[in-house]
């Protein structure tokens, strides 16, 4: 069986690709500050900021999935964090490159997360697709040049970039914190409520990352978006229907978020869908891709 190498192998996405990969037999490893074992999976030391890492980390690494990175949406977008955010994407999946490359080696495949951010914070009819050039905002700056370091990649392996939008899951990310708000009856819409809000259910991203694996055909962007989108106030609703609340009846004005979380609120009060197409065509069909279904699943909805 493969083996796979995890950067950001402890977050939300990566632990749940880890326990999926390790039900299939395959050897799983992680780059961590402290390395360790841990459940099955053995964690090399690395430190992107340093520029260290444990080249023993990539002897017989069939594939790389590349997950680190800054959390984009929690913290005041000074630009020291900006620079943060930007350098523990591009900087980390530049340090495995130099140490792949010294080695001498060539993994199967690089694939490496993204956002649909690529496509910027902004609220249109248009349907992205990965043909379409990234927005000139601060996020569609951030996420090409992202992009542009995992690139790097493409001398040495297949490269695949999943551009991922709001990932449900139970375990974390926003749905958790949608369920507290509808059971303290506050759910409400965001600002307009009419931003498009694209969405996938993590089951669904875990096999899109093994399918990527192991499709050789598959190569560049893709979006990692569920087919049915809805606009922003349709999700809370069917998130307060699926945990009998009411939905809060007054939205929360966009100019409270601005206040409260500065520029990065756009990510919130903007949205734009981004084309399921070229995900279908590489031949993977989601099990969840509606989100009555996806719904049903996480929180049992009837």
């Amino acid at each position: 069986m493969s083996t796979i190498l995890i950067t950001g192998g402890s977050g939300l996405i990566g632990s749940a690709l880890t326990k999926a990969l390790l039900a299939q037999g395959r050897t799983v490893r992680h780059l961590s500050r402290t390395p360790r074992d841990h459940n099955g999976v053995r964690a090399f030391a690395w430190d992107p900021q340093r520029g260290t890492l444990d080249k023993s980390a990539l002897e017989g690494v069939d594939h790389i999935v590349h997950l680190a990175g800054e959390n984009i949406i929690t913290k005041r977008w000074s630009p020291e964090r900006l620079r943060l955010c930007q350098e523990s994407r591009t900087e980390s999946a530049r340090l495995v490159l130099s140490v792949a490359r010294e080695m001498g080696l060539h993994p199967k495949s690089f694939i490496s997360a993204s956002g649909v951010g690529y496509y910027g914070a902004v609220t249109t009819d248009k349907v992205f697709s990965e043909s379409d050039p990234n927005a000139q905002d601060v996020i569609g700056r951030l996420t090409r040049a992202w992009e542009d370091a995992v690139e790097e990649w493409a001398d040495i392996t297949r490269v695949v970039k999943l551009r991922t939008p709001m990932v449900l899951a139970r375990e974390g990310g926003g749905l958790p914190q949608f369920l507290r708000l509808a059971q303290w009856c506050v759910l409400a819409p965001l600002g307009s409520g009419k931003q498009w809000m694209p969405w996938v259910h993590m089951g669904d991203l875990v096999q899109l990352y093994i399918h990527a694996m192991e499709h050789g055909t598959m190569s560049g962007a893709y979006n990692a978006c569920a087919g049915e989108q809805l606009h922003q106030r349709d999700v809370m609703r069917a998130v307060a229907k699926a945990v009998r609340r009411p939905l809060f009846p007054i939205a929360v004005p966009a100019f409270a978020l601005r206040l409260a979380m500065g520029e990065r609120s756009a990510l919130l009060i903007e949205g734009s869908r981004a084309s399921s197409q070229r995900r279908k065509d590489a031949g993977l069909t989601f099990e969840y891709d509606t989100l009555e279904s996806a719904l049903r699943d996480l929180i049992g909805q009837n």
